[in-house]
Order: structure tokens, then C-alpha cells, then sequence
């Protein structure tokens, strides 16, 4: 009972902490942790030892795959380089740096001095890009952070355990290099192999529920197998953490052809569940823990004054050799000729915000008590790895939103998102419109296959609805609608309580209203996405399209009121376009009469730009092109 409710409280406390957090702007960890140094030194509160094997087994395993599953393995791949700077050659840079500190100011020898280092290393999977998504940083910052925070935790970990061993005295350098190999290269191959045997095995199973309780067991299973591998003639096995995340990554890239659709929806929402709950009451247990680390420094013989500086010391560090590395590795390789064209240089501000997003959490708490128990000054060592991870969360973690606004850096422009959206739901449903001709032609009747035409169309024009100010039809309709399920809901509740039908049936009647709310839930949310004041300007051209690449100059619109024809016949459209050839101005694909689209197809004009206030988006009738 003693344990049921202590796991309840902590799950309580993290949610309540959270939730007061967003909504007074303040980034959950920091207020986690303030929480849970209060707490620790309140008689009532039990001691809360966060062990290695509670976090390297119980926490880091779902969290890694549960951010894995939701990184795109595209993007990873785009930005392959820099991930691995920063992951591979900044943890090792920054625990040489450390180790070098570490060694001036206590007595300790190199390999305890690079274990430290190696602690202090990996920036903290959750903490960085929590903060980053909720300051809004341009996307590729986001891209690269969460592709480090992935790798890093890896790279720590083997490098302290290939520490640790040199430190016993049971491994050479020559064999501590190779452990390091063996350890990065078995993880990814366990990883790769792990997600090809969970891809195949899933690929079977119809059961959604049991796809997705298959689902919550891959992590485990990929860190034991990799953790239970041991090498004949190799001190060192696969790393459990990299074949996490290699395993996470390739499943998520894949789930599209190995799970049903149901069950990917299942799956996002229990691996959002688990990763919100776990984040949170790890960054509590983090706080927790400060009692105990104070207690155990008072048995160590070194003073305190000594351990609070060489903290202090090892905290600005850790900051500066970061900033140290950011800045080269960003811009030197971007000197060779072919690194150049395919990738130019950012501007400054680009690695500064990289730089300063440094926050320290979980996995080195935890990597510390890793060290073994008779490791010289360990309760020393333990506070330096507390006084950095609480350090580099309160000063850049309280300073990161200020700088991305000082900088001026701007988050993904939700007008050219929907643009985005808008070019790749017209593709989808071209090629889905297209097979119902080839295919399904003489196999339906000509009514189920207008219904069809008209529900690939509409999706298509919500998207496009939303480059518009106004309220759009697709927003009438779903505000309508949620009113009408409300009432429809009512009603069949009660009906079930006069028991008068059958619960199941009721049941399955609920559970169709639910469904079609959660979509509406969905479009209401693409629905209120804020504006931007900027005018809208594409990020390209005319990728290839002649016609967008001709139409340079804006023509005198010849109504500049409204649609020419509506105005005529006294009806009403929702937004308009502007043909770029001979300046008519017509209604859009949403709009009853579509007379931007029959101008087209009466004159052969090929290209029109939106005519609302604030957009320059063009779009090509003959390519179906975006510009």
C-alpha cells in the first residue's frame, strides 16, 4: 500500500506541477525541480533513491522510443551532420574539457576526471526541446536538438563505462578505444535487427491491442538484447540505449506500412501518455534527491567550499565548451566546396541559440551513481553532476525564450505551413482521384463515386480555406457540427438511462460520436492556428515550373471589390484569387461558383495568386505547383 501510494502522489504532484506551469508560462522541469528540492527537505516526504537501474532500465528506455517513433527519419538523415558533431564529438569534447578541470581542482586521477566528464556530457532528451517547442525556434534547430538529445545519452554512457574500466585498471587505452566501437557499432546493428524482427512480427497482427502492447514492449526488448550480448574476447557489449533509439526510429519511419491506422493512433496516444507522465516525474525525482546528496558530501573529506567551486567551475564549463564547439563545427565543414552548395552558412544566430541550449537532466543524475561506490571523493562527484544539471536548467533554461526573442529568430510560419499541407493533400488526392477513375470506375455506382470525388476535394479545400482570414466554410461546418454531436450525445444518453436499449448497441453509437468529435477536435485545432502580421512569401520559385517561374509581375486586378462574376450574380465567395496574365479576379476552389477555376479553364491562363490581404502564394493550374 506503502508503494501504490507513493507512486500515486509522485504521478499527481508532476501532473498538478505541470499543469500550473503551462499555464503560467513557466517551463515544466524548472518548476519540477524547484518543487522537488522543497520537497526533500519536508519531514513527511519519503527518501526517493533514483538508482541506475531505475532510470537506464525503468525511465530511459520508453522515453528515448517514445521520442524515436515521433522523429522523423528524413529529417535525421538531412541533418545527419550536425547530429553527429554534436552527439558523438561534442559529448567527447566536452568530457575531455571537464576531465581536464576536474583533474586541476580535486584529487582524482584522469580516468575518474573523464567518467565525471563523460557524467556531465549529454544534454537532457526532454528539457531542451520542451523548451525549444514552447519559445518556438525554427524548425530545423528543433530537428537538430532532438536528433542530438537521441544520440548523445549513448555516447555518455559508453564513455563512462569505458572510463569506469580503465579506472579499475582492467583495460588498456588500445582496448578501451575498441570497447568504445563495439559498443556504438553493436548498438545500432542490435537496433536495426530488433526493429526488422518487432516490423515483421507486427506486420501480422490485426489485434489492435495487441499491436500496441507489442508496441510497449520493443523498447525493452531492444535495450536487453543489445545490454545481454556479450563478445567473446570483448570486455564491452552493444549499447542497450543507441539500439533504442536506432530500433524507435526505423519502426516510426516504417509504421505506416507495418500498423493499421487505428493502431497508429492507439500507439501516438499511449507513447504521449507514457512520455508526458514519465518527463514529468523524473524532472520531480531530480529534485528529490538533493537531501541526500547534501548528507552523503558531509562524510567526504574535501570541504565544501572546494566541491562548490570545483561545481561552479565544471557548471561554467560545461556552458562554454559547448559554445566553443557550436561554432566551429557549424561553419568549417560548410568550407568544403560540396558542404557549401548543398548546404550554406546560417547566420550567427543559428549556432548561439544551438549553443546556449545546453540543459543537463535525467541521464546524468542518474549516469553518476554508476560510478562505483569505492570511486575517490564519489559524494564530491555526485554534487558536481547535481550543481550542473540544476545549474544549466535554471540559467539556460530561465534565459533560452529571452535570447530566441533577442535574436529575433522566428518559428515556422503557420501561412506557409498550410501552404506545405495544401501542395501535399492536392498530390494525395490527384493520385487518389485518379485511381477511383482507373480502378473503381465499374465497380460503384456513379453517386458513391461523386461522394468520393467530393470528399477528396474537401479535404483539399479546408487546407486551402485557412490561407484566408475570415471564418471559412470548413470552420462553419465543424463549429456546427460539434453543437449538433453535443446534442446528438445528450440524446443518447438519455436513452441509456432510461434502459430501454440495449447497452451495447448504445455503446457502439457513443463510441461513432467520439470518433467523428476527435476529428473535429483536429481541424478546429488547424482551424485557430495564430496569424502572421508578415506578408506570406513562398520559400521557393516555382520548383521547376515554368509557368510559376513566368509569372513575375502582378498585373491591375480588373475588380478590385470581389469576384467579378459574383458581384454580377449577387452571390458570395470565401476568398480570392487574382489570374496573373490578365488581372481577373475570381472566387476560390471553395467557393459554390469556383470562377477562378473555370477562368482558367476557359482562358488557358495558367497561374493565380491569392488576392487576400497579406498573402503572395501563387499556384499553377496546369502543374498543380505551389509558388
Amino acid at each position: 500500500m506503502d508503494v501504490a501510494l507513493t507512486l500515486v502522489s509522485l504521478v499527481a504532484i508532476a501532473v498538478a506541477v505541470s499543469a500550473a506551469s503551462e499555464r503560467f508560462s513557466v517551463a515544466a522541469p524548472l518548476g519540477l525541480i524547484v518543487v522537488g528540492i522543497a520537497g526533500s527537505y519536508l519531514p513527511f516526504v519519503p527518501e526517493f533513491e533514483l538508482t541506475p537501474e531505475i532510470v537506464l532500465i525503468g525511465l530511459l528506455p520508453p522515453l528515448l522510443y517514445a521520442a524515436a517513433i515521433r522523429t522523423s527519419l528524413v529529417d535525421f538523415r538531412a541533418n545527419k551532420r550536425p547530429i553527429a558533431l554534436l552527439s558523438v564529438g561534442l559529448v567527447l569534447f566536452t568530457a575531455a574539457g571537464v576531465a581536464v578541470l576536474v583533474h586541476a581542482m580535486l584529487p582524482v586521477d584522469w580516468a575518474v576526471a573523464f567518467a565525471l566528464g563523460a557524467v556531465v556530457a549529454p544534454p537532457d532528451a526532454v528539457a531542451a526541446t520542451t523548451i525549444a517547442r514552447r519559445v518556438g525556434m525554427p524548425r530545423r534547430i528543433v530537428t537538430i536538438l532532438e536528433g542530438e538529445s537521441l544520440v548523445n545519452d549513448a555516447t555518455a554512457i559508453v564513455a563512462l563505462r569505458v572510463s569506469i574500466a580503465a579506472a579499475a585498471g582492467t583495460v588498456s587505452v588500445w582496448e578501451a578505444g575498441l570497447g568504445f566501437v563495439v559498443s556504438a557499432v553493436g548498438g545500432a546493428v542490435v537496433g536495426v535487427l530488433v526493429a526488422l524482427v518487432v516490423g515483421k512480427i507486427r506486420r501480422r497482427i490485426d489485434h489492435t491491442l495487441t499491436d500496441v502492447a507489442f508496441s510497449l514492449l520493443t523498447p525493452w526488448l531492444a535495450y536487453l538484447a543489445a545490454e545481454e550480448i556479450h563478445l567473446p574476447g570483448v570486455d564491452f557489449h552493444p549499447s542497450g540505449v543507441l539500439a533504442v533509439v536506432v530500433a524507435g526510429l526505423l519502426l516510426g519511419h516504417k509504421s505506416h506500412l507495418i500498423q493499421s491506422a487505428s493502431s497508429r493512433m492507439f500507439e501516438r496516444t499511449n507513447w504521449a501518455t507514457i512520455s508526458f507522465v514519465l518527463e514529468n516525474v523524473v524532472f520531480l525525482l531530480i529534485g528529490l534527491q538533493i537531501r541526500d546528496i547534501v548528507n552523503a558530501l558531509g562524510d567526504d573529506e574535501l570541504s565544501l567550499g572546494r566541491v562548490m567551486a570545483t561545481s561552479a567551475v565544471v557548471l561554467v564549463g560545461v556552458i562554454v565548451l559547448r559554445i566553443v564547439w557550436v561554432f566551429p563545427s557549424t561553419y568549417l565543414p560548410r568550407l568544403i566546396p560540396a558542404v557549401g552548395r548543398s548546404d550554406p552558412m546560417p547566420p550567427w544566430q543559428y549556432p548561439m541559440v544551438v549553443g546556449w541550449a545546453g540543459m543537463r537532466g535525467v541521464v546524468t543524475l542518474a549516469a553518476v551513481f554508476l560510478l562505483p561506490e569505492d570511486t575517490d571523493h564519489r559524494p564530491a562527484l555526485v554534487m558536481v553532476a547535481f550543481v550542473v544539471t540544476i545549474g544549466t536548467l535554471l540559467i539556460q533554461g530561465l534565459t533560452l525564450p529571452v535570447l530566441v526573442r533577442r535574436l529575433g529568430l522566428q518559428p515556422p510560419d503557420p501561412h506557409e505551413d498550410n501552404l506545405e499541407e495544401a501542395k501535399v493533400q492536392q498530390a494525395a488526392s490527384d493520385a487518389g482521384l485518379a485511381y477511383l477513375e482507373e480502378h473503381e470506375a465499374g465497380r460503384i455506382s456513379e453517386s458513391v463515386r461523386q461522394r468520393l470525388r467530393q470528399r477528396a476535394t474537401d479535404r483539399v479545400h479546408a487546407v486551402w480555406e485557412r490561407l484566408g482570414g475570415a471564418e471559412t466554410p470548413s470552420a462553419q461546418y465543424s463549429r456546427a457540427r460539434a453543437a449538433m454531436l453535443e446534442v446528438e450525445r445528450t440524446e443518447v444518453l438519455r436513452l441509456r438511462d432510461e434502459a430501454s436499449i440495449d447497452q451495447s448497441v448504445l455503446r457502439r453509437v457513443l463510441d461513432a460520436l467520439d470518433v467523428e468529435e476527435s476529428i473535429l477536435d483536429r481541424l478546429s485545432e488547424d482551424e485557430s492556428t495564430a496569424e502572421r502580421e508578415t506578408e506570406l512569401r513562398p520559400r521557393t520559385t516555382g520548383g521547376g515550373c515554368e509557368h510559376l517561374a513566368a509569372a513575375t509581375s502582378t498585373p491591375t486586378p480588373t475588380s478590385p471589390e470581389g469576384c467579378e462574376e459574383c458581384l454580377r450574380d449577387g452571390t458570395e465567395w470565401v476568398h480570392l484569387r487574382l489570374c496573373m496574365e490578365c488581372g481577373h479576379v475570381g472566387c476560390c476552389e471553395s467557393s459554390p461558383q469556383l470562377h477562378s477555376t473555370r477562368h482558367f479553364e476557359e482562358t488557358g491562363h495558367p497561374v493565380m495568386r491569392s488576392f487576400e490581404p497579406g498573402e503572395a502564394w501563387r499556384w499553377c493550374f496546369v502543374d498543380n505547383r505551389i509558388g
